[in-house]
């Protein structure tokens, strides 16, 4: 089940990266298919990958033009994406990258919907994309290259970390490596990737993430400056990219050593005495933040 959860990430990844060259870059079907055919001959090689590249050469046999420009907008599910969210969310497993795969799956059923609203915003002075600005390219396949490899790194970092909460809850004591080793043998998400997740595992069975495998590490940090810049140009140009934004979300959150969780924590103190801890002294805490901040506040000058 979780591989077809981070196959759902995988391909929500692959789309995004397909709309980024296409709707920013303005690549046509075949310079697609040439950037695709040269991915799968470097650290993306994956099956998926390959018949993407299948996919824009391939004619319309119906009409003119492009077959994969006649296909409805509207993505089809099984439920075992859900599943896989749904049991995330039980062992209280951060799958952002693999939630938004499923979100958008979601969004994209709603296509008179979306119809109807792209009418609304078109005639408030919002169109489809927001910029028609050129780019450079090469630069772009490059940089959107370097962003599909770290997100799927974080993508498959949250399906080993569900795995791992869950071989642990079980006492199933799942060799992680062995895993990656098997799903390369025979599943949608086989790719020369799993090699590098096997070894991962293989260096350091008791691996917290593979974001902080030293390979995986060094990888992300070497590709993070396209990684956002892609993401910064996808917004500017109004071209949504959930996938790879909530992964280089997880990546900056995960990669901090403190977080703004502390106002959280302080606020549910404050509406529901849920306590709180400190950094400087153990044990729990409450404090009556309404009380002491009522008797600090200053009284209100009205200026006349």
């Amino acid at each position: 089940m979780v591989h077809n959860g981070i196959e759902y990430g995988d391909m929500q990844l692959i789309s995004e990266a397909y709309d980024v060259l296409k709707s920013v870059g303005g690549l046509t079907n075949e310079e697609l298919h040439e950037a695709f055919s040269e991915w799968n001959r470097s650290e993306l090689e994956s099956f998926l990958i390959e018949i993407t590249a299948d996919i824009f050469s391939v004619m319309d046999d119906k009409g003119e033009g492009y077959l994969v420009d006649k296909i409805l907008d509207k993505t089809g599910m099984k439920g075992t994406g859900k599943w896989t969210v749904q049991q995330a969310a039980e062992l209280s497993v951060a799958a952002p990258t693999i939630a938004a795969s499923l979100d958008s799956r979601f969004l994209s059923g709603l296509k008179e919907e979306r119809l109807a609203a792209a009418s609304i915003f078109r005639e408030a002075g919002v169109g489809d994309i927001l910029k028609n600005e050129s780019v450079n390219k090469k630069q772009l396949i490059d940089d959107v290259r370097k962003a599909l490899y770290a997100s799927k790194i974080c993508s498959y970092a949250q399906g080993m970390n569900l795995l791992r909460a869950k071989s642990i809850e079980k006492g199933w004591n799942l060799n992680l490596g062995e895993l990656a080793r098997i799903w390369k043998g025979g599943c949608i998400i086989r790719a020369v990737f799993l090699d590098r997740i096997k070894k991962a595992y293989d260096r350091n069975p008791q691996l917290a993430s593979l974001l902080v495998d030293p390979e995986f590490a060094r990888e992300m940090v070497e590709r993070q400056a396209a990684w956002r810049r892609v993401v910064s140009l996808a917004i500017n140009f109004g071209v949504s990219t959930p996938g790879m934004s909530a992964s280089l979300a997880y990546f900056d959150t995960y990669r901090r050593a403190r977080l703004p969780a502390n106002l959280v924590q302080a606020q549910r103190d404050y509406f529901g005495a849920h306590t709180y801890e400190r950094i400087d002294v153990g044990g729990a805490y409450h404090t009556e933040w309404h009380k002491i901040a009522n008797q600090t506040k200053a009284p209100v000058k009205v200026l006349i």
